[in-house]
């Protein structure tokens, strides 16, 4: 405990990391099959409609077209989607429903107890590529206990761009040493460490599906590497 003795500051990716996204697109789409009357694969359809995820940022990043934030992007990439799948009955109302399931993501089991014992020692906050709106929504739906909502809205840059990071620890009041990252994904520590903050590797194993799972670099140097949020927080003193 005593090497994490200057953290002031938790700053977490929460797609995958606190929230299944594709655990809530299947079973709501399954609720979508029974009220709409479509017969999908809902498992590939959540697969498709996040593989246009990264590319869509990548736009932004590269400067091809101005800032967006992802709820624009996530409608965009389900427009595709659906006509891929051959989906034409769908109202605009029932597609922005859809569209929202992002504002409505479960979080993981452990996610919630463990964040409230983070936070009897340390400052919460997303450090996501989420908008505000979603990361709301989605600590309303889930009772996520944020401080703050930070990331790629408020910076008004995707991960990994340095701002994202830099920004949260500014406005947290902290130096970058202060904070500790905490997500299930390499680059995301990776960029994060190179900016001066601690990390955390949490491991989600059923994010992408079964045998999918990312695993930690091996030679990344990772402050800590678990399995869920309750062993964060007693390794972290809470």
């Amino acid at each position: 405990m005593a090497e994490f003795s200057n953290i002031k500051a938790l700053t977490f990716d929460v797609f995958g990391t606190v929230v299944d996204w594709r655990g809530t697109i299947i079973r709501e789409g399954a609720e979508w099959g029974r009220a709409y009357g479509l017969d999908v694969d809902w498992a590939a359809f959540a697969d498709a409609w996040r593989g246009r995820y990264d590319p869509a940022m990548a736009r932004v990043r590269s400067g091809e077209r101005p800032w967006t934030k992802l709820d624009v992007l996530h409608r965009e990439n389900l427009d595709a989607v659906l006509e891929e799948f051959a989906i034409t009955s769908l109202g605009e109302a029932d597609i922005d429903h859809v569209n929202r399931v992002w504002h409505r993501l479960d979080p993981w089991p452990d996610a919630v107890a463990g964040l409230a014992r983070l936070k009897t020692r340390y400052m919460l906050a997303t450090l996501s590529n989420g908008n505000v709106a979603i990361m709301v929504g989605m600590a309303r739906h889930a009772g996520l206990p944020w401080d703050a909502i930070l990331g790629a809205e408020v910076a008004g840059a995707y991960k990994p761009e340095p701002k994202a990071y830099l920004s949260a620890a500014d406005m947290l009041g902290v130096e970058a040493s202060e904070c500790m990252m905490v997500a299930a994904h390499n680059y995301d520590l990776i960029a994060s460490s190179k900016h001066g903050f601690r990390t955390a590797f949490v491991n989600r194993p059923l994010e992408f599906g079964p045998g999918k799972a990312e695993t930690p670099m091996a030679d990344a140097g990772f402050d800590i590497i678990t399995d869920d949020f309750g062993d964060l927080a007693a390794r972290l003193g809470c």
